[in-house]
């Protein structure tokens, strides 16, 4: 049994601009998927389908930490 819907690619790509303000287009999500460094997905056939907690946990790593200035180390 499923706990969350899975999102299709425009989904995940709206999604991330909604919740986040991330702006990720689905072709830089499908590069992101060859690649590598993109959201963990799922595949059923043909069709890829990412999970929003696993959007969100993406989101989360990728942030850095709080800064003050740009110039501070990263």
């Amino acid at each position: 049994m499923l706990k969350t819907r899975r999102l299709r690619r425009a989904e995940a790509s709206q999604y991330l601009k909604e919740t986040h303000g991330v702006s990720r287009t689905t072709a830089t999500l499908a590069k992101l998927a060859t690649v590598g460094g993109g959201p963990k997905f799922q595949k059923l056939a043909r069709q890829v389908y990412y999970d929003p907690a696993d959007l969100d946990a993406w989101v989360i790593a990728n942030l850095s930490a709080p800064r003050s200035s740009t110039s501070e180390a990263a």
